[in-house]
């Protein structure tokens, strides 16, 4: 697929991040000429998604490792790619169940994946265990018209 515009960031994976990447993600978006709710939900998909890496990714190693988020642009289409290079899902089907949290401290709400389909026009989720998980969305912009 030819894109009009990409970008991509790395950055450590660390929860001072997560409001960055949301930023970064809406930035690069603009260009687009948003809706403030488009906007809005670019921000609050990317920061589940960024969140889910730093929190679920890097579990046994917090602080360390990378979240990279990629942004393309093709016509009114806004592609995001969030990947992590940590522990990967082992069941994905059961991590992406509304609810569901792997989290052991019971501090999480099992959401995130429910709230990224919610405001994403698409959510595909690519993980390897032991290696890395992606998650990659799609929203067109304009749509709502």
């Amino acid at each position: 697929m030819r894109y009009d515009n990409k970008m991509t960031l790395e950055m450590t994976a660390t929860s001072k991040n997560e409001s960055f990447s949301r930023v970064v993600a809406a930035a690069f978006a603009a260009q687009l000429d948003p809706t403030v709710a488009e906007i809005s939900d670019i921000k609050t998909a990317v920061s589940e998604a960024v969140t889910n890496a730093i929190i679920h990714g890097y579990r046994d190693t917090p602080g360390e490792g990378v979240v990279r988020l990629s942004c393309c642009i093709s016509e009114n289409m806004l592609y995001i790619e969030i990947t992590d290079f940590g522990q990967g899902i082992t069941d994905l089907k059961k991590a992406m169940t509304p609810l569901y949290s792997s989290c052991p401290s019971g501090e999480r709400s099992g959401m995130g994946f429910t709230v990224m389909e919610t405001f994403m026009d698409s959510i595909e989720v690519v993980s390897e265990p032991g290696k890395q998980t992606t998650i990659r969305m799609t929203k067109e912009i304009g749509s709502a018209e």
